[in-house]
């Protein structure tokens, strides 16, 4: 096995551990890591990206997004609200040293996030259709 596919591994590890942490916590997004790991995981090992999609944690989390169906509200929501209060913390932080730039440009993605969420990704009803 080469670096680069060791580097892809780690990084998928440390994405499913994360990821797992974020679907047992409300204040950590599990989402973008379980992304990370099931990109990592196609690039490093191909039975390590199987055994990742087989997981009740990819399919509780992800695989109707993958699969270009969507997200249900209540993901999509508990998303949002993850990300609004984790960039809000950074948003204050910047605001108390008068970091103006970096207050509205850390707005515009928090804008463009909650656009893209809202109507970017398909909404699915709670049964997985749309």
């Amino acid at each position: 096995m080469n670096l680069k596919k060791i580097l892809w591994l780690i990084l998928g590890c440390i994405g499913v551990g994360l990821g797992a942490v974020g679907a047992a916590m409300p204040m950590i997004p599990a989402f973008p890591f379980l992304m990370l790991a099931a990109f990592s995981f196609a690039k490093s090992s191909e039975k390590l990206y199987a055994w990742f999609i087989n997981t009740k944690l990819y399919k509780d989390n992800l695989e109707d997004y993958a699969a270009g169906r969507g997200m249900t509200w209540k993901t999509k929501i508990r998303i949002m609200i993850t990300v609004t209060l984790l960039m809000s913390v950074g948003f204050t932080m910047m605001a108390m040293k008068n970091v103006w730039i970096g207050c509205a440009v850390l707005g515009a993605v928090w804008a463009f996030h909650i656009f893209y969420f809202i109507w970017g990704v398909k909404t699915l009803k709670e049964g997985g259709k749309i």
